[in-house]
């Protein structure tokens, strides 16, 4: 592989803005175009950052080493199969895919290729940079809440797949084992869920982008104290008798300042060192099945409200 690896993006939405503009930075890169079936709203994006336009996928994928999937999430799996059939390095921003079918094509895909095939689970490189999970020791209980207002984007799937998926993917860090037991209330928009791990440990998860304040916080609670971490805030409190890598207040590396650009260049610095991916496809697919059994369990309980509420008719 040469110093600088050809790149493209497919999506000119403002993930896939954001994803060009990280290729565009990096001296190991060379950006080379966007994709978007909205070929006006690719033209502008591509216009901005002194990169080409394609008209068909096939035709950038001719051109290019690499390629970021930030199109919308239902069109993730199919633009990701094309790419690893095509023999190209995949980043995909999360979800991996909306099936767990669907993940174990493209892990087989990428396997059979001998190519890179990374999710865009960013907020994992956050907690690493922190020294988190602490070393040799396990949580007993965790809290995840991740909400918002709406904002138009990733409203293709429900706030499970879109929002929650990153809490979920965290808490696998945590080596917590399978699911064991899983429970959720909510709809498309709102979800609150609670997974009990093999391991005893119970974490609860909330998920809205309805919601007139906004929150992004996680606390892992230990025999010997707890974490508490506000992402928005930037605030880090640590009463546990582990002390961690940093936090917030030094803001010294460099998937605090910038967790998207960290990723996209883990991406491309394992292209070009023959390495595999940080977080690859093995991490998408374990936050995907935490997602669906979590819908499912939703669905379920949805059913059961609606046939009591039948009875009581």
């Amino acid at each position: 592989m040469s110093k600088q690896v050809k790149a493209g993006v497919v999506g000119a939405g403002v993930f896939g803005a954001h994803h060009a503009r990280k290729f565009a930075q990096s001296a190991m890169a060379d950006l080379i175009g966007v994709f978007d079936v909205d070929t006006q709203k690719a033209a502008t994006l591509a216009d901005d950052i002194g990169a080409c336009t394609f008209e068909r996928f096939d035709e950038l994928l001719a051109k290019i080493d690499a390629v970021t999937i930030a199109s919308p999430a239902r069109t993730h799996f199919e633009m990701a199969r094309q790419a690893l059939i095509a023999g190209k390095h995949v980043y995909v921003e999360k979800p991996l895919a909306l099936t767990i079918d669907d993940a174990d094509v493209l892990l087989r895909l990428a396997e059979q290729q001998g190519v890179i095939l990374q999710v865009g689970h960013q907020e994992r490189f956050v907690l690493d940079a922190l020294g988190l999970p602490l070393p040799g020791c396990a949580p007993h209980k965790m809290e995840f809440k991740r909400c918002g207002p709406a904002t138009g984007r990733g409203e293709d799937v429900c706030v499970v797949f879109d929002l929650m998926i990153h809490d979920l993917d965290l808490v696998r860090m945590f080596g917590m084992g399978k699911a064991q037991n899983v429970s959720a209330a909510g709809n498309e928009n709102e979800t609150v869920a609670t997974v009990v791990f093999e391991g005893g440990a119970r974490c609860s998860f909330v998920a809205s982008r309805q919601s007139h304040d906004r929150a992004r916080s996680m606390s892992a609670v230990y025999d010997d104290g707890a974490i508490q971490l506000d992402f928005l805030s930037r605030q880090m409190q640590n009463s546990a008798q582990h002390n961690a890598a940093c936090d917030f207040s030094t803001m010294s590396h460099e998937a605090l300042q910038d967790p998207l650009g960290f990723s996209v260049n883990a991406f491309i610095s394992s292209i070009i060192g023959g390495r595999p991916a940080m977080v690859d496809g093995r991490a998408g697919r374990g936050a995907l099945e935490l997602a669906t059994l979590i819908v499912e369990a939703r669905s379920e309980t949805n059913a059961t409200d609606v046939r009591s509420e039948r009875l009581c008719a």
